[in-house]
């Protein structure tokens, strides 16, 4: 007899997928999805000529990674240093990194090469970071270092996009007309490293390079400079810290060309003011002309108060500026007032003959004084002897510069907001900030110390703040709120019964 084996289903399945793993032309098995990332940067494990190389001869440098790799914005992340006339090229293939020289070496010199953000593997980007190749065409290989720090002079902000540099002149048109002998790259903080330096004098500036350049091009870009010559010898060098400034550019002159086009079409004398739904009782009113006046006669204004226009005949006055565009008009305005100008239509012409074209009328109504805040700040370890000057900024512009004479500062009619408080250091009293001048007797710009926490001033409320200056330029530091009630109440919240409003002790 004949034994029949059987054979189960599952077995028979097995078969078949061991079969169709054998046979050609089968798909891969791809191994499931979500593993770890790859977060680890290239490595390099062969480079040559090696690193540190004395009496270094040639005129290619190739370095091999344990994987495939790319490289990106050599121009702009690549430092050399000495600082090259010709930037070398350095191309990538697979896992090489090939790098060309197109210089002429310098004898007897150290060069060092860094390559942050400059190489990354093809796969996750990984950058290579403190990477730096260095080898010298003589003996030994300079070891000396400088450190440092850049910030805006402004608000003391880091800008990272600057470039520190070292000249061996000290001449000063040098930043204009010569390349530095070194440069070197700020951190996100505005910390810079300078490393295998020759020893030397040296002369430290930063500035927003212009597309390579690496010259001071015009006063409007942000440019510092250190005080003193940089002399390294040996010896530890103290960190440096520079303040960098720029100086606006003058505003243009409007073009007389293109306001002559316009005076084919239309003859209406044209301005602007700075009157908004309810005027602010602390602003002047304000005009703004296109183009700037021949001729202003103020009897033909006239300045009323009241829905019924009644005159008012004194107290006030009016002001143009150099250029005959802007016309300032002063005066101590009434809270929830109605006023109003009205315009003859001959009262201005400019230059180019335009008028009014009808008489004009501009009427508005001031703010109330529940409209604002009062602010009291009181402030400790200020220097007085400094000249402080208080700056409130919103947006990185100043909205209001108040000299400080004492410890303590009061504005019963505060606009309301959010601000960041500067502390300036105004050396010539002009009441603002100002920036330095290479050129100009060497003038560092003005320090400040940002005062580390905003402020909110509410509308028609008590805002008292304590602010320890030591260490309120620290973040998170130094600031004290005080008691924040509505004006004319009681900490209770019930109305005072005159609205007189007294000091209350600030919380400590």
């Amino acid at each position: 007899m004949r034994l029949v084996r059987i054979i189960s289903p599952l077995t028979i399945l097995l078969l078949l997928l061991a079969a169709f793993a054998g046979s050609p032309g089968c798909a891969n098995i791809i191994p499931p999805e979500g593993g770890p990332r790859d977060s680890l940067a290239p490595r390099a494990i062969a480079v040559r000529p090696a690193d540190s190389t004395r009496n270094f001869s040639e005129r290619r440098i190739t370095f091999n990674f344990d994987e495939y790799v790319e490289v990106q914005n050599v121009q702009q992340n690549l430092v050399v240093s000495p600082l090259p006339k010709n930037m070398p090229i350095v191309e990538a293939k697979l896992k090489t990194v090939t790098v060309r020289i197109r210089d002429t070496l310098e004898p007897n010199t150290t060069y060092a090469f860094n390559f942050t953000k400059v190489i990354k593997d093809v796969n996750e980007g990984n950058e290579v970071k403190d990477f730096i190749y260095v080898f010298s065409t003589g003996q030994t290989i300079d070891s000396l270092e400088l450190t440092g720090l850049v910030v805006l002079a402004e608000n003391e902000k880091a800008d990272s996009t600057l470039t520190v540099m070292l000249h061996t002149s000290n001449v000063d048109s040098a930043v204009i007309k010569e390349r530095p002998r070194y440069i070197a790259r700020l951190d996100a903080e505005g910390h810079f490293h300078f490393r295998f330096l020759a020893p030397g004098t040296y002369y430290l500036y930063a500035m927003k390079d212009e597309g390579g350049a690496y010259r001071y091009m015009k006063r409007s870009q942000l440019f510092a400079f250190a005080d003193s010559a940089v002399k390294l010898d040996g010896t530890p060098h103290a960190p440096v810290k520079l303040y960098a400034y720029s100086i606006p550019e003058p505003p243009k002159p409007a073009s007389s060309q293109t306001n002559t086009r316009k005076d084919n079409n239309d003859r209406r004398l044209r301005y602007q003011n700075n009157i908004g739904p309810s005027h602010d009782l602390l602003n002047d009113v304000v005009f703004t002309f296109e183009t700037p006046l021949k001729r202003f006669d103020s009897s033909k204004v006239r300045f009323t108060t009241d829905t019924l226009f009644t005159p008012v005949t004194s107290g006030y006055r009016w002001e143009m500026d150099s250029t005959s565009t802007k016309l300032t008009f002063k005066y101590p305005w009434q809270e929830n007032t109605s006023y109003a100008f009205l315009f003859d239509k001959d009262f201005a012409t400019d230059t180019l003959g335009k008028e009014l074209l009808k008489a004009d009328t501009i009427r508005f109504v001031t703010k109330r004084k529940i409209d604002y805040g009062e602010l009291r700040l009181r402030f400790r370890n200020l220097d007085m002897s400094s000249n402080p000057l208080l700056l409130f900024i919103q947006n990185n512009e100043t909205k209001k510069a108040v000299p400080l004479t004492s410890e303590n500062f009061h504005d019963p009619l505060f606009i309301p907001g959010e601000y960041d408080l500067r502390i300036v250091n105004d050396r010539n009293k002009n009441g603002k900030w100002d920036p330095g001048d290479f050129f100009n007797g060497r003038r560092q710009p003005e320090k400040v110390i940002p005062l580390s926490r905003m402020i909110n001033v509410k509308a028609n409320w008590e805002n008292e703040v304590e602010i320890d200056v030591r260490q309120a330029s620290q973040p998170g530091q130094g600031q004290t709120p005080g008691g924040r009630r509505p004006a004319g109440s009681t900490p209770g919240g019930q109305p005072r019964p005159q609205r007189t409003i007294t000091d209350a002790p600030l919380q400590r």
